[in-house]
């Protein structure tokens, strides 16, 4: 397939970059992937990735049917990835009825990817609470007004919403029952580090049945 860009067509299958940012190897890697997972965060920030804290979060709901979308990081730590959304959304029904998911993190301008994979479960109301008061005061009133993943009549009813909860709370809007945290607990992990002639470096973390890690090089 091609684009006509306004200077003749540019073929889709022709788009492509030889990696030679860095390099990766076993040695190079920490024995915990979440201390990884933050050295290489933090990389990514200092480089000022633009929103190196997006993230993909694939679910798959009852029937086996994926979806994916990008959310925020929000916290991490050695036990898992934190993010906040509602629990009524999509994602969230897709987590009540299948625990598991995926998250994924590409950072291009490092030529770098993260995936991590686990089950994920709710965090705690006080948790909830805490995060929910250091949101945007507008942030909050968002969360009241939408009732994510429902269909909507159009932007002005979304808008009605809003100043009916503004109206209502005013600075002070409580975090809605239906909203809060999920933490993927992850059992997977992969690094992944562009090369040149597409002899990409990924190393795997698996989580064995002893509760440690293991690690080992894939090829690309």
């Amino acid at each position: 397939m091609s684009i006509d860009t306004g200077d003749g067509p540019l073929l889709i299958s022709g788009l492509r970059v030889d990696y030679s940012h860095a390099s990766l190897s076993k040695a190079d890697t920490l024995a915990d992937p979440m201390a990884q997972f933050g050295k290489w965060l933090q990389e990514a920030i200092s480089a000022e990735v633009p929103e190196p804290n997006a993230m993909s979060l694939a679910t798959v709901n009852a029937a086996g049917r994926p979806s994916s979308r990008i959310v925020l990081i929000k916290n991490f730590d050695a036990t898992g990835i934190t993010w906040f959304t509602n629990y009524t959304s999509r994602k969230g029904e897709e987590l009540a009825q299948n625990p598991y998911a995926a998250l994924l993190f590409h950072w291009v301008e490092l030529q770098r990817e993260v995936r991590i994979e686990g089950k994920v479960e709710r965090i705690s109301d006080a948790e909830n609470d805490a995060y929910f008061a250091t949101r945007p005061l507008r942030s909050r009133l968002g969360a009241i007004a939408s009732a994510q993943s429902q269909p909507v009549a159009n932007r002005a009813v979304l808008e009605a919403n809003f100043a009916e909860a503004e109206k209502t709370f005013g600075e002070h809007p409580p975090r809605p029952k239906n909203w809060g945290g999920y933490k993927l607990v992850p059992d997977t992990v992969e690094f992944w580090q562009g090369r040149r002639s597409r002899l990409h470096d990924r190393i795997l973390y698996q989580l064995d049945a002893d509760g440690n890690w293991q690690r080992q090089r894939l090829q690309p």
